[in-house]
């Protein structure tokens, strides 16, 4: 059962903090070896829904609970061990339960669109169906079902044949893009042992090692935009490249991911703001490139939540005795402190963070559900301080609240999601404060539901932190 409390259409929810013991990832905080649980929930005549039915809540329940070695539960007058669970289950079980109606509502909408030579005639090895594809393999392996694995194979295996080779890929486009996907190779092989996945996914490396760099060392985004850096460009190829050099054993694979990130975090951090540009040029021949730094002009929403998952994925298979991993964390910790002073009152961050409620700036569910991701993964890693988690669940919130549709079907919609952003091509995109805010908005993109879906389940497992006996 799937419980949600509103009041006056506002999400209520069990809130709290944990100050965890010591951990080497996490550099530069005052470590308190005890736990505070903050437990705020106020219900005054709330109602409490069901998948099933809906009944009134009245109560008016409102603590703050101090841990100092000691914990002292205190709650409404009368409750009962029911109501002590019903808060519970809000807290784990809800956020599964709305990435299961979210996948389900998409795939419904999808049906055999992702599919080569289904019924979609334009389908192709792309980053989005592999963003799906991982937020659906994410949300199997977080409810013990595989409710999903059926159709992550039928996607994959109608790209890849048994030699390894992939329908629509071209290793001499030199597109990062084109990387991410194979994540998913990495997660078919390591379930089956499938040669064909193997292969394949030794095609995206070959590429990797093959891809044009700048005089750094620094792959350029494509192969039709020399000489750039792009945020996304990050997400989509470092946390493949360093599962991939876990799995195989190539350690060299693990100096070249932190040099990537290290570099593009180097050119592209505001020192004002903390936020990072969407790219970098390091030939300053774009016309939307800085003549001194070869950035660009503006901070936006979605490059910044493509490269805060890439930091907090590529951690989970860095070597923790790596020397590069502490840079790693610290400029997480970097990211995440400045992405926090930008979120808004409603949760949600926007098209251009650091514009605001600028005319024509709106909230942006994308970049929003990433920041979600990171921080709840974040805290969960104990990479960050763990108040960090009142933000993850502020922007889940304002995601629920002010992002969600149902329609009489009973399928959820994401709205408010920009469509897409990039920089150069033709006609050329000039990273202009207007043209950001020019792109169309949508709903259902998958650069919005995929990373939904993983705030869930990053905001599930979370949940599991906090025990109410």
């Amino acid at each position: 059962m799937s419980v949600l409390c509103h009041r006056t259409g506002n999400r209520s929810r069990m809130h709290f903090q944990e100050i965890p013991t010591p951990h080497p990832d996490r550099p530069g905080f005052n470590i308190v070896d005890i736990y505070r649980i903050v437990f705020i929930m106020k219900c005054s005549g709330a109602t409490i829904r069901t998948q099933k039915r809906q009944f009134r809540f009245n109560a008016v329940f409102s603590f703050v609970i101090p841990l100092t070695g000691v914990l002292i539960i205190t709650g409404c007058k009368g409750e009962s061990s029911q109501a002590r669970q019903i808060r519970n289950a809000e807290t784990a079980d809800e956020y599964l339960s709305w990435s299961t109606r979210m996948a389900d509502s998409e795939l419904a909408r999808h049906r055999d669109s992702l599919i080569y030579g289904g019924s979609n005639p334009d389908a192709k090895w792309t980053y989005t169906t592999g963003l799906f594809l991982k937020a659906l393999s994410d949300l199997d392996a977080a409810t013990g079902k595989a409710k999903y694995e059926a159709y992550i194979k039928k996607v994959i295996d109608s790209f890849v044949a048994e030699d390894g080779s992939i329908k629509t890929y071209k290793i001499s486009d030199f597109n990062l893009d084109k990387i991410n996907s194979g994540r998913i190779l990495l997660t078919l092989y390591a379930q089956s042992g499938e040669e064909k996945y193997r292969k394949a996914a030794d095609l995206l490396y070959e590429q990797l090692q093959k891809q044009p760099r700048t005089a750094e060392g620094g792959f350029w985004h494509k192969e039709r935009y020399p000489w750039q850096m792009w945020l996304d460009g990050i997400y989509m190829s470092a946390p493949f490249y360093t599962e991939y050099a876990q799995m195989f054993n190539i350690p060299e694979g693990f100096d070249d991911v932190v040099k990537q990130i290290t570099l593009i975090d180097g050119h592209t951090r505001d020192p004002e703001t903390g936020l990072r540009y969407h790219a970098w040029d390091a030939s300053n021949k774009q016309a939307w490139a800085d003549p001194v730094t070869g950035c660009s002009p503006h901070f936006w929403g979605r490059a910044d939540g493509w490269f805060s998952m890439a930091l907090v994925d590529v951690l989970d298979y860095l070597p923790a005795d790596h020397p590069g991993r502490k840079q790693i964390v610290y400029i997480l910790n970097d990211l995440l402190k400045s992405l926090a002073k930008y979120q808004d009152e409603n949760g949600l961050w926007f098209q251009v963070l650091d514009m605001g409620r600028e005319p024509g700036n709106y909230e942006e569910t994308s970049c929003s559900a990433m920041f979600v991701y990171s921080f709840a993964k974040a805290v969960r890693k104990a990479y960050v301080d763990s108040s960090y988690i009142q933000t993850a669940r502020r922007g889940y919130d304002g995601l629920v609240s002010h992002m969600l549709t149902e329609d009489p079907n009973g399928l959820v919609s994401l709205r408010n999601i920009c469509s897409v952003a990039g920089l150069g091509g033709d006609p050329y995109r000039d990273g202009s404060y207007k043209y950001y805010i020019s792109e169309p908005v949508v709903a259902n993109d998958i650069k919005g539901v995929a990373p939904f879906i993983m705030a869930g389940v990053e905001l599930a497992k979370t949940a599991a932190l906090v025990k109410v006996q």
